[in-house]
Formats: C-alpha cells, structure tokens, sequence
C-alpha cells in the first residue's frame, strides 16, 4: 500500500527524526537519491548538461547538493538561482567545489535550451498559490525547450496538500519525493505534472502516524477480495439487489447486473422495467417485477443507473435496513435527509458533474479540488464516497478519515455505461460483506484494472469492461500469491 501525508505531518516527523541524526543527514539522503535517479534517467552522467532551477528553500538545497555529486561524475551543472540572497549556502558551496555554475534568471535561456535534464527545485512543498511571475516565466521556457524534468519532492506549482494546481506550475517527467508520498502526488490536477513518482527513503517510517491517504496495491485488494469455502452456496456468498433502469435506459440495468454478477456476490437480485432485457442477456439472474420490498432477501442493494425518475424505487431501496449504493439517477432522486438518517452504510458513486450538483457547486470546482469535495460530500450526507474521475477518491462516511485513491483506472473508460458497471461491483461486494470503503476500493480498483485489460489502448465499450472483471479478479489474486 503506497500512504500519503500531508505537509505538517511530514514536517513535524522530520523534525523528530533530525532532533535523532547528524546535522544535514536528511538532506543529504535525499540528495543521494535525487542524484541517482538524475542519473537513471540521464543513462550517462558524464557530458551531460544539467540545469538546476533553485529556490530558496530545502528543495532548492536538495537541488544543488545532487548537483554537485552529478558534476563531481562529469556532468555540465549550471544552477539558475531564482533568490540568491537566500539560496542554501551549503549547498551552494558544494555545488561550485564541484566544478557547477550559476546563473541569474535572465542569463539562464541559453543554459536551459541546451540542457538534456531541468532539476526543478524551486518550491518546496509549503509552496501555495502557483509560481511567481519570474518562476513561471522559467517554467514556461523549460515546456517550450523540451528537457527531460525531474521534480524535487513535488513539482513546483502544485499544493502538496490537496492536489490543487493555482496558476502556472512545473510539468515533470519524474518525481523525486523524500519519506513518503505527499496527497498531490495521488490526486489530479497535481498528479499529471508529476510524472512518474519514485520514493526515496529517509528514515521517516518509524516517525509517521495513520496516513491522510492511501492507494491500495494488488495484496492490499486480493486481502480484501471474497473467496468461497466448502460450506459455501450462493446465498452464504451474499445476494445483491439492483434496482436500475427504465423505459428509456434498458441498458443500464444490463451493465449494472453485468457488473454485480462478476463482483463475488452467490446472486443478483433485479427489480425493474427491464426484467426481460436482463434475462435475455443473463439468464442467470432472479428477476422479480414486484418491487424492492417483495423482491426477496438482499445483503446490499444497488440502486439509480438508468432510473430515469423513478424517485419512489429509490426511496424504497433507501428505507432498507442493508448497504446501499447509490448511483446515476438515483444521487439526483435521493432525498437527502434520507441517506443521512440511513443506520446501514450507504456508497454513494457521483462523478465530478453529479457531485457538483449535490455540492451546489460548478464541476470544474470538483475537479480543481477533487480531495475536499470527496471529503465534503461524505460529511454533508453521512455516507461513504467514490467520487469517480481520472483519479478515483473513496472518502469514508463523514470524510474525516483516511481517503483512498485508485491508481488503476485508463482514460479508455470515460465510456458510456462504464460507471453502471462499478455500481454492479461495488454493490455485489458490499453483498459479499465488505464494509463500504473496502467495497469502493476494491471496485474502483478492478474496474480500472479490467478498463485496462479491455482497451489494451484501443477504444472499448462498458460491457467489455465487464467482461474483463475475472481477468482482473485473476490478475490480483494471482500476483499476490506469487508474490
């Protein structure tokens, strides 16, 4: 599992660890690391030219000292300094022992244009509000030339914080990030001028409380993931009910159910208009046409794709004392008041236009600042939230706790029908008995791995994307065992 923290935590553990280690150590491991990596990326140091972009905080003092060890094996070091008066004097001083320059902002186009790697160590991790003008006019100059990037910790520009990007900012290939990973380093819009990320150890682990956030990895969900026994059937394994579709939007109910019917769950309940599409698609399935209450028993209900504006299905599923997870059309039918006075855990599903919405919000709002909304929404309704998007956040009922993100998912599924397909997962995983965070995590993880799967970077449909589940599901549970 890859954790992330936020700035304070990060800066009150590396104080408690200096208070324990000789003056300087944390820098120069970061150094080191940041150096080694400068030079994977390079494949050759000697001859290279290098450029450092050098603030005047640790970042920029991490800057210098890699580039003093990059020089010292035979690169070209010229360090544009962007705050002379107050550039780490340590770094500096080794920086030129070993044979590097320096260069004011104005004088530094020729040096940047030439150069085959930019070290970006401008702004550390404290940084709001995207670059100053003198900053961003580097950084403008740094896209136009086209160097290979390598951001110190974050890039600069972006909140280390909430993922939020203010401005101008830094567009790395690679991140260096020291100790742990930082929550924009996980989150878009930040996440996409990371580049690749690569950790580098400090020492911090043993300094760190419970994460602000967390990305589960393949053993994280294969732990997670049900498995039948000997004394197992169909309705000991959970039954999910889902209530999904209309007239209008038959189609919803058959990823919806296509989706349940790969989520570990013994059976898939369905209620609603399309009984006789689902059927002729998934003969499997126990149709019933009388209602969510007389439908028979359920574990987990799934209730909205497709419903068009059938409030009083929705209604009906609320009142059920089980998990429910509402989706589509049923987060704008959904009676507030409903869902919070809900005693069974409830998973809402919105993307970033449904839950501006229920923010009352525009949706660039949410998709500037995706970690508050996720938070937001999971406070305001008392209930667990996948807010879906190019980066998946599932923030657990009342938003205080630890958000997971989703590392798996592919642009390819930004296809119609693709979220039908989660609801069905997610839900049958409820069913099967995981609580709603693990529920959400592990669908959000599988649907984007078999969204992979699928495309295999060609365009696909939502069913594929449902027929690619047990290849997930294998995919996980395989690895982990050999692992």
């Amino acid at each position: 599992m890859r954790t992330a923290y936020c700035v304070e935590t990060v800066r009150r553990a590396e104080r408690e660890l200096m208070a324990r280690v000789p003056e300087g150590a944390l820098m120069q491991r970061a150094a080191a690391g940041l150096a080694a990596a400068c030079a994977d990326l390079l494949g050759r140091v000697y001859g290279r030219r290098v450029v450092l972009l050098v603030g005047s905080g640790d970042n920029g003092g991490d800057a210098l000292y890699a580039g003093a060890r990059l020089s010292r094996r035979g690169a070209g070091v010229t360090a544009v300094l962007l705050a002379p008066d107050h550039t780490h004097a340590g770094g500096l001083t080794a920086l030129l022992r070993a044979g590097g320059r320096t260069v004011a902002p104005a004088g530094a186009e020729g040096a940047v244009r030439r150069a085959d790697l930019v070290l970006d160590g401008i702004v550390g991790i404290g940084g709001r509000g995207g670059l100053r003008p003198e900053a961003a006019a580097l950084a403008a100059l740094v896209a136009e030339a086209g160097p290979a990037v390598v951001a110190v910790d974050l890039p600069s520009g972006v909140d280390a914080d909430t993922g939020e990007v203010h401005g101008s900012a830094i567009r790395a290939d690679l991140t260096v990030t020291f100790g742990t990973h930082k929550p924009g380093l996980l989150v878009d819009p930040a996440r996409e001028h990371a580049g690749s990320v690569r950790l580098v150890d400090i020492g911090l682990g043993a300094e760190l409380p419970e994460p602000e956030l967390e990305a589960l990895q393949h053993a994280d969900v294969a732990a997670l993931l049900p498995t039948p026994g000997g004394e197992s059937d169909k309705y000991r394994r959970g039954v999910v009910g889902v209530a999904a579709g209309s007239a209008r939007y038959p189609g919803a109910a058959v990823l919806a159910v296509a989706g349940a019917l790969r989520g570990g769950a013994g059976a898939v309940r369905y209620v609603g208009p399309a009984g006789d599409t689902v059927l002729a698609r998934f003969p499997e399935t126990l149709v019933s046409d009388r209602g969510p209450k007389q439908a028979g028993r359920v574990q987990a209900w799934v209730v909205g794709p497709g419903a068009g504006e059938d409030a009083g299905t929705v209604a009906e599923v609320l009142a059920a004392d089980v998990p429910v997870l509402v989706d589509a059309d049923g987060l704008r039918l959904a009676d507030a008041g409903a869902v919070r006075g809900r005693t069974a855990p409830t998973l809402m599903t919105p993307h970033a236009g449904e839950a501006a919405a229920l923010l009352g919000v525009t949706r660039e709002e949410v998709e500037r600042a995706r970690l508050a909304a996720a938070r937001e929404l999971a406070a305001r309704y008392r209930a667990t939230v996948l807010l879906k998007g190019s980066t998946t956040l599932v923030a657990d009922a009342g938003g205080a706790g630890v958000v997971r993100v989703n590392a798996t998912g592919t642009a390819w599924l930004a296809t119609a029908g693709s979220g039908d397909v989660l609801s069905g997962l997610a839900g049958s995983l409820l069913a099967a008995g995981l609580n709603a965070l693990d529920a959400g995590s592990a669908g959000a993880y599988l649907h984007g791995l078999a969204g992979r799967f699928a495309a295999h970077g060609a365009p696909v449909g939502a069913h594929d994307v449902a027929a690619a589940i047990p290849e997930a599901w294998r995919d996980v549970r395989d690895r982990d065992l050999r692992d």
